[in-house]
């Protein structure tokens, strides 16, 4: 399902046909070294991810990681979403792309949008973000989107100390209009 287009990406729900997707993605170095081993070897633990991970969330929040393509021929080049975790106080947003794609604006393009969702359409006040320490370009993404560090937390899955960067969201009005960041 389509959640999101901006001018030169489409948003949509993880489904099982992208276990291959998954599969390289969860295996990249910098998935790995920034995000973490979740132990996706096999296309069937692909779609055991994608069942138990976004699909899950989709059923249960409305909304989750979403698959990043290309307009023009559709080619997934990333993810890009809204999670809720449980030892955080607020939704965080999450991204991950295939290094070939960085540094192109492609996740400050997709990153805007989910937050623009995020807010207008799904009512949030706040959002989170976390990052290893030593993740310094999606520190910058962050501080770019309008985040600020806040505070360091522990993430509860394997005691690793992360940053978290949070921002406030006013609302004024019906049109939704975002502050301080206009994303």
């Amino acid at each position: 399902m389509r959640v999101l287009e901006t001018d030169r990406l489409t948003l949509r729900w993880l489904s099982t046909d992208d276990a291959g997707f998954i599969l390289r993605l969860l295996n990249e170095p910098s998935w790995l070294r920034f995000i973490g081993d979740r132990g996706v070897r096999t296309l069937e633990d692909a779609r055991a991810y994608i069942v138990k991970g976004p699909l899950e969330m989709y059923a249960r929040t409305g909304f989750g990681l979403y698959v990043v393509e290309l307009k023009d021929g559709g080619i997934p080049i990333g993810m890009c979403g809204l999670i809720k975790r449980e030892f955080l106080d607020a939704v965080d947003i999450g991204f991950a792309f295939f290094p070939e794609y960085w540094a192109k604006g492609y996740a400050y393009e997709s990153a805007s949008a989910v937050m623009a969702y995020g807010t207008r359409t799904m009512g949030l006040k706040r959002i989170v973000a976390i990052t290893s320490s030593d993740n310094h370009g999606s520190a910058r993404l962050l501080e770019k989107l309008g985040l600020r560090f806040e505070r360091m937390v522990v993430f509860p899955d394997d005691g690793e100390e992360v940053r978290l960067f949070a921002v406030d969201v006013e609302h004024d009005g019906p049109s939704g209009g975002l502050a301080p960041a206009d994303v």
